[in-house]
């Protein structure tokens, strides 16, 4: 996966996040995106995201880092 498809995959991860805000709570926030990502996304996709979260997880914010970890946590 190039560095274009990684940035697009950021974009659409902090996009989600953004349009559950209304939710209120960041742990409300990050268990609905986790499940988008889980449902929505290809297995692909989340293996990729979920390997740059441990390698660069700075990069990330700190709800992208919580839904990454919630992702990573649910049974495929």
């Amino acid at each position: 996966m190039s560095d274009q498809q990684l940035n697009n995959l950021i974009k659409m991860l902090d996009q989600i996040i953004a349009n559950n805000l209304h939710h209120g709570d960041d742990d409300k926030v990050t268990d609905v995106a986790a499940d988008h990502l889980h449902k929505f996304w290809a297995r692909s996709m989340k293996q990729r995201i979920i390997a740059y979260a441990s390698e660069s997880p700075a990069e990330l914010s700190a709800l992208a880092r919580s839904t990454i970890a919630k992702l990573e946590a649910a049974p495929e």
